[in-house]
This record gives structure tokens, C-alpha cells and sequence, in this order.
């Protein structure tokens, strides 16, 4: 059987959890259980704190896993990043307070405290800068206001806690984060049952772009409406009992279903309808 870590708790687990049933696994727990096997497709999904994956899976004990790349970096294992989720999004960046005029090119000799302790090391480090780094748990934007440090380091998602801890971001992002699937090394991507997964996967997140659009347009007007949904590689045209008009289907990006609807519909084409796609493989 296939391992597969999932995060055990938190927005990771729950993406995971959803996209993994998208892709047609069992992964529910019904309790607290920690290992949940999916016999029909060969595989143990493992359920651990998000922190950890990277470790079990690249000393081997674990195939595959889904954790943050923020994670995975901080985690120093060589593991190889298999396939970017698209959710769990963050960004990892330094905060001082927000009258400071500190800025990441002046952090030499101060003290930055985070939960990625190896992240801000090695940014510092090809920075050529000596700081004291504070390892913390969590609740680390009060840090600064206790004393603790003189800035922090962190992953940000809207910013509103910084703001509320009287913080605000400066320099550039350190690392643009999401939930990824990792594995010991890219070499694992070619065993079957790997790679079958990770097609799966890519279904899902491919679907969750897309929708598939339809409708039924002039003849004379077909190669301007093509322009508008020209699909992946090309639509695709039925005809019709009336000679005059054929059907079309296209996949469009979800995100400009109505813009190409009212597009289309000045066009002439008529019986425009939408689907919504659960997994597609292009």
C-alpha cells in the first residue's frame, strides 16, 4: 500500500481532504483515526500534524504528502515538490510596527522572532547579515509589543492581524506559499501509481478552472464565435437538423463565463448554458 500524509487539522487538511474525495479517494475520518485505508486504490492516507510531513517523507518512511511549502522549507528535508494545489495560499514576510522605519536591509543584529526559524536563516544568511532569531510557537505579532523581539517573520494571508498587532509588512516577500504534494524524490513520479494519483489530481485542479460552455450559433457567424471560445485545442461543432446552425462546445475559464456569454450572445448565438466540470484530463 501507497502512504500518503494529509494534515491532520486546519485549512491544509481540509483542502487536502476535499481534493483528494474530488479525485476519488476515501480519506474521510470518522473519529480520530490516524490512518485511513483506501483499499480499492492501494493506498494509506496518513493523518499528521502539517509541520512533520516533510520529515516522515523525506526519511522515507512516507511516499507522498500534501503540506505548505513554507512548511517544507523550513522543514530542511530534501524532498521533491511534486504538484502546486492551488489553495492554502500565503505569503511569508518581515513585519515591524507600524511607525518603524525598519526595513529587512537594516536587520543586522536585531532580533527577529518566527516560527520558521530556518527560513529567516538562510534569508539572512545571503543577506550576510548575523540576527538573533526567536523561535515561537504561535502568537508571534505580539512578540514585538512584549519586548521579544524587533521584528517578525512570518506567513500572511489578509493581514488583518497584523494590523490589529499594531504591525505592518516591509521589503519583499521571502516566499510565496500554497499547499503542494511532495514526495522523497522526483523519481518517484514515474512509478505508476504515482503518477496516477498526480494525474487525478491535476483533473481536479484543471476542472476547478474550467467549466464547459454550449451553445447553438449561425453558420455564417461560427468563425467569429470560434475566436471567443477557440477551447483548449479547438471546439467542437455538431450540426444541426436546420443546415443554417450548428452547436458548439467549448472549455472556457470559469472565471469569464459571463463576459464570454454576453460576447457570444451579440454574436447571434442562442441556447448558451454552462457546466460545471468535476475532473477533466487535457
Amino acid at each position: 500500500m501507497l502512504q500518503f500524509a494529509i494534515p491532520n487539522k486546519g485549512a491544509l487538511s481540509e483542502g487536502a481532504v476535499q481534493l483528494l474525495k474530488s479525485a476519488g479517494y476515501k480519506c474521510s475520518r470518522y473519529s480520530r483515526e490516524l490512518i485511513v485505508s483506501d483499499t480499492e486504490n492501494g493506498i494509506d492516507f496518513v493523518f499528521l500534524r502539517p509541520r512533520d510531513i516533510a520529515t516522515y517523507v523525506g526519511r522515507g518512511i512516507i511516499d507522498l504528502g500534501i503540506t505548505g511549502r513554507d512548511l517544507t522549507a523550513d522543514s530542511r528535508m530534501e524532498v521533491a515538490e511534486m504538484l502546486p494545489l492551488n489553495f492554502g495560499k500565503s505569503r511569508f514576510c518581515y513585519a515591524v510596527p507600524k511607525d518603524s522605519d525598519l526595513t529587512p536591509d537594516k536587520f543586522n543584529g536585531l532580533r527577529i522572532a518566527t516560527s520558521y526559524p530556518e527560513i529567516v536563516r538562510q534569508d539572512m544568511a545571503k543577506r550576510g547579515f548575523e540576527t538573533q532569531i526567536v523561535r515561537l510557537d504561535g502568537a508571534v505579532e505580539i512578540s514585538v509589543q512584549l519586548g521579544v523581539a524587533d521584528a517578525i517573520a512570518d506567513v500572511v494571508e489578509s493581514g488583518r492581524t497584523l494590523v490589529e498587532a499594531g504591525l505592518k509588512t516591509v521589503g519583499d516577500v521571502v516566499m510565496n506559499s500554497e499547499a503542494i504534494v511532495i514526495g522523497r524524490d522526483e523519481t518517484l513520479a514515474a512509478k505508476p501509481e504515482v503518477k496516477k494519483i498526480l494525474a487525478r489530481l491535476r483533473g481536479v485542479l484543471v476542472a476547478r478552472d474550467y467549466v464547459l460552455i454550449e451553445y447553438n450559433v449561425p453558420r455564417n457567424m461560427l468563425d467569429e464565435c470560434c475566436k471567443i471560445t477557440p477551447g483548449i485545442e479547438s471546439p467542437t461543432i455538431s450540426p444541426l437538423s436546420n443546415p443554417d446552425w450548428v452547436a458548439v462546445k467549448a472549455m472556457i475559464k470559469s472565471g469569464k463565463i459571463n463576459v464570454i456569454m454576453d460576447e457570444l450572445q451579440e454574436k447571434g448565438a442562442q441556447g448558451i448554458f454552462v457546466t460545471a466540470l468535476n475532473s477533466c484530463r487535457i
